[in-house]
């Protein structure tokens, strides 16, 4: 028997534009990835907790923003270590990066809690309730000069 190959008909009209989205999504797919691995390493390098009377201000990556001084509950902070608090160990990533040595975003304790961290060390680490139905915790080069700050600009707790 003789043997042939056929080839399919090409396509035209509505299924030839198609075929040019599959590039378009992955120039998309490619361009946020790699602005987030930016964030990511811009702010494992650079974060900031600038803390003032009118609130705390996080900058570093994708979950920076200020909460107001109000909503930080400074009678309740503490340096705590999580590795001897279970119950302040990170659980779940719900939004955010974890990488080795870097973790921000928001995270589920194993208390229950959701957070907001910025971490790179897990024995001195702040943790700050909030008003607001997140705790923070964050890896400050200062943590107790920044506990006793934040007790002076938001003494409630």
């Amino acid at each position: 028997m003789d043997s042939a190959v056929y080839t399919m008909i090409p396509p035209v009209g509505k299924a030839t534009n198609a075929l040019w989205f599959i590039p378009a999504i992955l120039i998309v797919v490619f361009a946020v990835t790699g602005f987030m691995i930016a964030k990511t390493i811009a702010g494992a390098r650079h974060s900031t907790f600038e803390l003032s009377p009118s609130g705390l201000t996080l900058k570093g990556d994708l979950w920076g923003r200020t909460i107001p001084a109000s909503h930080l509950r400074g009678a309740a902070v503490r340096i705590v270590n999580l590795q001897t608090e279970p119950g302040l160990a990170l659980k779940r990533r719900t939004a955010g990066t974890a990488v080795p040595g870097y973790r921000s975003g928001w995270f589920k304790l194993q208390n229950g809690e959701k957070a907001l961290i910025y971490l790179t060390a897990t024995d001195r680490v702040i943790y700050l309730p909030t008003t607001e139905g997140f705790s923070l915790l964050l890896s400050v080069d200062a943590p107790d000069r920044f506990a006793e700050h934040v007790r002076r600009v938001a003494p409630t707790g």
